[in-house]
């Protein structure tokens, strides 16, 4: 069969397949295009087969994918407005390159069908559980502890016959099971030392819950004899120096960790800022976020991002201060292997390329020197790049969020920056005040923090007094919320009292605020904590009896109880 039958063939069996489908041949003249194609671009196939890919589709890499002849898989592109999700491959036959093919999912469609999936989610989590790994024993039971699912491997381990045993008591089929007291219980048992037919194996037991009620649980062997574990024990040795690499990638390539609902605030100027954001969100405009360091311009950034139709595309932050500036360049535009001494012998893509797509986040853009704002410029103009030691161009979908906390204009008086960029960045501006110009968010924001605080380091939550509160909103705090947040973290790792004080204050607060109100709180919380420590003590001699305590302190036992349920004793 020559090339031209078998692309005949091909044609023939693509035109039934929902995805659209395109080849093209050495030329880059289109030789296959489905019917799903011709609903997508609107175009007959008449009007397309035999024409250049260029003229369809003019960020096409299908010749890239012939020159290189290397795959590129599931990359998001932009094609009639729409974002899609494709996948591209060489087409290879009797061991030479005949063309290239490109095959186009609508990212809707794939939502759509994600949230169909979402529909039975009890059957989902079930069956995930039982077919993810086949080759492993596996077997569920239903709430009662009859077998409801049972696969091949269990049915091999044990020499029975599967569909014989499904509907039975798993009691009667398994040998010391436990899967029906998980099943009563809800409590999840992993790498269990479960006896069966004299060979002892490693089993996991995973109750799946609905509504709060146990529906199922499933169990897996894991490993048939134990001798198993010494296996993977080497592997695991070899991943460990993979790990530390991997780690560092995916990090490069997080997504946005925070949405406009992880801005506190009761402020009235910063709703109005989190309103435009938002509006600025749904469209692809640029936006500049400035402000005092510290008062959450990352935040925004990160909100802007979620709350886009880019929210599924990479969030890429770039530091421009913090990357050397003869760095800068090949950090944002990537290079080519051999562009420069000590390049990686791989090339390298750069921040704008990893963030095509989504998101790319160039924060500090005050310090960006000028011939670097020069290529920024280009890159808002023209959507376009180009590694180092590259003459190929690569087109660019992403937005640019900027940050900095310096005064932009004045630096373009001073000629420390460009006067055409700057107003490239300002089609939306978010100015962030400071935390001492929102006092009314201190009191908000200090319950937020402490609360996230215990969470995070497992430590039982704190309050502030309201004297302490007063204190700190009497402060201006230079670094903003990041000073905040630091000196909540210092009061409660330091406070010996579930109730912060204005003695657990910093002393760089503390001399900053009114002395005479420092000096009526600090005798009133002595006072406090001499009541605390006496009726502890007095507790304490008496066996916890309350009415000889109370008589002991001199006071009325009411007035003890009062204390007790202030001190929280």
């Amino acid at each position: 069969m020559d090339a031209k039958s078998i692309v005949k063939w091909f044609s023939s069996i693509v035109d039934s397949i929902h995805n659209s489908i395109i080849a093209v041949d050495l030329d880059c003249n289109v030789i296959i295009y489905n019917k799903s194609c011709e609903d997508f671009f609107g175009i007959s196939k008449e009007k397309i087969v035999g024409k250049n890919i260029y003229g369809l589709i003019p960020n096409t890499k299908l010749p890239y994918i012939l020159e290189t002849k290397n795959k590129i898989s599931s990359e998001q592109m932009r094609i009639n407005n729409k974002i899609v999700l494709t996948n591209r491959a060489p087409i290879f036959y009797e061991g030479n390159l005949i063309g290239a093919i490109a095959i186009f999912n609508d990212i809707d469609e794939i939502m759509i069908a994600k949230n169909a999936l979402e529909v039975s989610e009890t059957n989902l989590e079930v069956y995930k559980m039982i077919f993810e790994n086949a080759y492993e024993g596996i077997v569920a039971i239903d709430s009662e502890g009859y077998i409801t699912q049972f696969n091949k491997s269990y049915g091999k381990f044990l020499k029975v016959n599967p569909s014989e045993v499904i509907g039975k008591h798993v009691t009667d089929v398994i040998e010391n099971t436990r899967l029906h007291i998980v099943a009563e219980t809800g409590e999840r048992e992993e790498g269990f030392i479960q006896e069966i037919n004299g060979k002892k194996i490693v089993a996991s037991r995973i109750p799946i819950t609905k509504d709060g009620k146990i529906v199922s649980v499933v169990g897996r062997i894991l490993f048939e004899e134990i001798s198993e574990l010494e296996s993977l024990a080497k592997r695991i040795g070899q991943l460990k120096e993979r790990y530390s690499y991997y780690k560092d990638e995916i990090k490069k390539m997080e997504e946005a960790k925070y949405s406009f609902d992880s801005i506190i605030t009761q402020n009235d100027e910063m709703n109005h800022l989190k309103k435009i954001a938002l509006q600025a969100a749904h469209s692809p405009v640029t936006v500049i976020i400035s402000g005092e360091s510290g008062t959450g311009k990352e935040l925004f950034a990160h909100g802007i991002h979620k709350a886009s139709k880019r929210r599924y595309g990479a969030f890429v932050r770039v530091n421009c201060s913090a990357i050397p500036k003869n760095l800068l360049e090949s950090e944002l535009f990537g290079y080519e292997k051999g562009a420069f001494t000590g390049a990686d012998k791989k090339g390298k893509p750069g921040k704008f390329e990893m963030a095509n797509g989504g998101t790319i986040f160039l924060d500090e853009i005050g310090v960006m020197p000028m011939e670097m704002q020069a290529k920024l410029l280009r890159v808002l103009q023209e959507k376009e790049i180009q590694r180092l030691g590259s003459s190929k161009i690569i087109d660019l979908d992403i937005r640019i969020i900027a940050a900095t906390n310096e005064d932009l204009l004045s630096l373009v008086d001073k000629d420390k920056f460009r006067k055409d960029l700057y107003y490239r960045l300002h089609v939306v501006s978010l100015e962030l005040p400071p935390l001492r110009q929102r006092k009314d968010d201190i009191s908000l924001l200090i319950q937020h923090i402490s609360i996230e605080i215990a969470k995070e380091y497992k430590i039982v939550e704190k309050a502030f007094a309201e004297e302490t509160i007063r204190v700190m909103e009497n402060y201006n705090w230079p670094g903003n919320i990041r000073e905040l947040h630091n000196c909540i973290e210092r009061c409660m790792h330091l406070s010996s009292n579930e109730l912060i004080t204005v003695e657990d204050l910093p002393e760089s607060i503390l001399k900053h605020s009114n002395g005479d109100i420092i000096k009526s709180m600090k005798l009133k919380s002595a006072v406090e904590k001499a009541e605390i420590k006496q009726i502890k003590k007095v507790l304490s001699y008496c066996n916890g009896n309350r009415t000889e305590a109370a008589k002991i302190l001199d006071i009325h036992r009411t007035s003890l109880y009062n204390k007790l349920a202030k001190y929280n004793l």
